[in-house]
């Protein structure tokens, strides 16, 4: 008898599960599922599973492939499991192939191709969509949207487009994603559209996706320009559709913990914020030579500029920044200064000088630290003018962010939010204008 054994976390139970089990079963005679435990869930950065552990269980169970079902409530278990049930094969979706190569040395380990275009649940009474996403844009950023998405209930990566299709077909094979021929196509195919196209071209992307009726989340900077920003909030109003701007700091949840200590009066009334942000690129990546869009601050001061936009609102009286410049007329390292009625502000962004990056903001009667890399805030201090008083928080960073931005726009796309306030329109608009000034600068 040839034993195998998968596991999962079966949420919102749908096509692709259906099909993985399926496969699975195929793969040998007696199947096993571990259905993962909401304890274990949360520890491994999977943040709103729906339904209950004994929802997911019946739901595997309905499908009749599951010749037994247990629960899984760590990682290590996997290992034990393989020696205590006598495992001759580990399979898993495609998703994560790689992840679990370490159990070749056990059994036999089996990647199962993820199926494309899942859009609705199985085995259910209250049935909840699955929202289809698809990918504009294929860099970096992209790359990582892709495993982020796994570890939120309720969405299904399933489409990409990029006018270079030969970048667009590279990303699509290692993803296993759908290619429209055209545009047109691509809306068609989604519901949620994820912009990580180059900056310059947030806009008219962002645009037309709200016009066809889609929600976006679309990587920072929204724009370059506060007219375009009020512009595109008002466009998501009229078609009733959610736009984010995806700044990932301000969705993760010790930064939210950052801003309400800051806001609830623990530090006394703020009078500065310090914020800095420096990493060191390759010199012939897209940001040192793209000398019209390209820069440390376009790339970096979305995040140094978010605290002191939501902690001091987009009502400053005065801006100004001081840059040290390439030959190509890029900023390397750049230093932008505001001032607000009752407080200062200082976002440090580099691309080509490393510094300490950490965000400190003053208070009347004590202040916060939180060190570098504070826009990944697992971890902050709060302090007084008594140096051995000193309060200490910390909460998780999952994986690269993403998945806490995404998590939040899905909740108030299934009607579980009113109103988002982790970033706001009228914070993204905020930042879109200190942006316009930057680059009105840059150009004279």
């Amino acid at each position: 008898m040839i034993k195998v054994i998968t596991y999962g976390t079966f949420d919102l139970f749908h096509q692709g599960h259906y099909n993985l089990l399926k496969r699975a079963k195929e793969l040998g005679d007696y199947l096993i599922v571990g259905v993962t435990s909401e304890a274990y869930d949360r520890e491994r950065g999977k943040v709103n599973v729906i339904d209950p552990l004994i929802t997911r269980m019946e739901n595997v169970k309905k499908t009749g492939f599951a010749d037994e079902i247990i629960v899984e409530e760590d990682l290590g278990q996997k290992i034990s499991d393989i020696r205590r049930y006598g495992i001759d094969i580990f399979t898993v979706g495609s998703d994560w192939t790689g992840k679990f190569d370490y159990l070749n040395e056990y059994c036999k380990v089996v990647y199962l191709k993820r199926t494309k275009g899942v859009s609705s649940t199985l085995l259910r009474k209250d049935i909840i969509p699955i929202i289809r996403a698809g990918i504009i844009g294929t860099g970096r950023i992209a790359g990582r949207f892709i495993p982020e998405a796994t570890a939120v209930s309720g969405i299904n990566v399933q489409s990409v487009y990029n006018p270079h299709t030969e970048s667009e077909n590279k990303f699509a094979t290692k993803w296993n994603l759908d290619t429209p021929d055209t545009l047109e196509e691509f809306w068609d195919g989604v519901d949620i559209v994820y912009i990580a196209s180059p900056h310059e071209t947030h806009y008219e992307y962002t645009r037309e996706a709200l016009k066809q009726g889609k929600h976006v989340l679309c990587e920072k900077p929204l724009v370059f320009k506060k007219a375009e920003a009020v512009e595109l909030y008002n466009l998501a109003k009229e078609k009733n559709v959610i736009l984010y701007e995806g700044i990932k700091t301000a969705y993760c949840p010790c930064f939210e913990k950052v801003i309400g200590t800051a806001l609830g009066g623990t530090i006394g009334n703020i009078r500065a914020v310090d914020a800095t942000f420096t990493k060191l690129e390759n010199t012939g990546s897209r940001e040192l030579t793209d000398s019209e869009y390209g820069g440390s601050f376009t790339e970096l001061a979305s995040y140094t500029l978010l605290p002191a936009v939501k902690l001091l609102g987009g009502d400053y009286s005065d801006v100004r920044f001081e840059s040290i410049t390439a030959e190509n007329g890029i900023d390397l390292f750049t230093r932008c200064y505001l001032r607000y009625p009752n407080a200062l502000v200082t976002a440090t962004c580099g691309l080509g000088a490393k510094s300490n990056g950490e965000l400190v903001i003053t208070g009347t009667k004590g202040y916060i630290v939180v060190a570098a890399p504070w826009w990944k805030t697992s971890y902050f201090e709060v302090r007084y003018e008594d140096p051995d008083r000193v309060e200490r928080y910390s909460d998780r960073f999952m994986g690269f962010g993403l998945r806490y931005e995404l998590a939040d726009m899905l909740n108030m796309i299934n009607g579980k939010k009113r109103r988002g306030f982790k970033l706001t329109a009228e914070d993204s608009i905020a930042l879109a204008g200190i942006m316009e000034k930057f680059m009105e600068k840059r150009k004279s």
